[in-house]
């Protein structure tokens, strides 16, 4: 079932259950799809496409979600962090902090990158490895500690 089709589905069961939150939640979704589809890229929304507009969805609101607990205002920093839930629904299971690190340790050895020197040539590698899976900051993290 493509992400278009899963998304109508579950909007249908948001407006029924008469979940607010999730329901908005969806429609923003699906609004990325339809601005996607209604850009004139004149190609097929393909499953890379999908996992970079959530990812993006998902990087929006933890940028709002800090933004609001820093501003003080934890009850719009709760909404944002059940949208970030609701999103992440949508994307492949997420790879934990140790499963990154061992990730890049196995990457790190069969390019041989040993030093801070080998940082271009291992980064861009892990990601290949862990697009979709893995959020990039934690990548990058998991590949300075390799490296030092």
């Amino acid at each position: 079932m493509s992400l278009k089709e899963k998304i109508t589905n579950d909007l249908k069961d948001a407006m029924k259950s008469s979940d607010k939150l999730r329901l908005e939640t969806i429609r923003s979704i699906r609004a990325l799809i339809l601005e996607f589809e209604k850009s004139g890229a004149n190609r097929v929304l393909t499953e890379d496409d999908e996992i970079k507009m959530l990812q993006s969805a998902v990087k929006s609101r933890k940028e709002a979600y800090e933004m609001y607990l820093k501003a003080g205002r934890e009850d719009l920093a709760l909404k944002e962090e059940n949208e970030i839930k609701i999103v992440s629904e949508y994307l492949t299971k997420q790879l934990t902090e140790e499963e990154i690190l061992n990730q890049v340790r196995l990457i790190a050895t069969e390019i041989e990158a040993k030093t801070k020197a080998d940082f271009p040539k291992l980064m861009p590698a892990a990601m290949k490895v862990m697009k979709g899976k893995a959020d990039g900051n934690l990548v990058r993290q998991a590949v300075e500690k390799v490296l030092s």
